[in-house]
């Protein structure tokens, strides 16, 4: 018998902001998603916790995580306007939902 409200969790070992895999990725993103589902429907215990069979390739992100200094200010900035300009070509274009 099924418990309501048995809290239930797919763990990602994936930097903040990618809880669905990297981007682009369609294949990963599209497993995670059939792997959450899996864990919704199967897991019947409270505490029940699965984790994703996926990482992110490398573990050098850990160590830059959240780190803005003079060594990488220009280098965010720029990334971060290339980042804004591809999702104002999504958007154009019909590939993405409109704000």
């Amino acid at each position: 018998m099924e418990e309501a409200g048995v809290p239930r969790f797919l763990f990602v070992d994936f930097p903040l902001g990618n809880p669905m895999g990297k981007p682009g990725d369609l294949g990963m993103q599209q497993e995670l998603c059939s792997l959450a589902l899996d864990v919704l429907e199967r897991a019947h215990a409270p505490r029940s916790t699965v984790q994703a069979p996926y990482g992110w390739g490398s573990d050098e992100w850990r160590a830059n995580y959240m780190v803005v200094d003079d060594t990488n200010r220009v280098e965010l900035a720029a990334a971060g306007a290339t980042r804004r300009a591809e999702q104002q070509a999504a958007k154009t274009d019909g590939r993405a939902r409109a704000d």
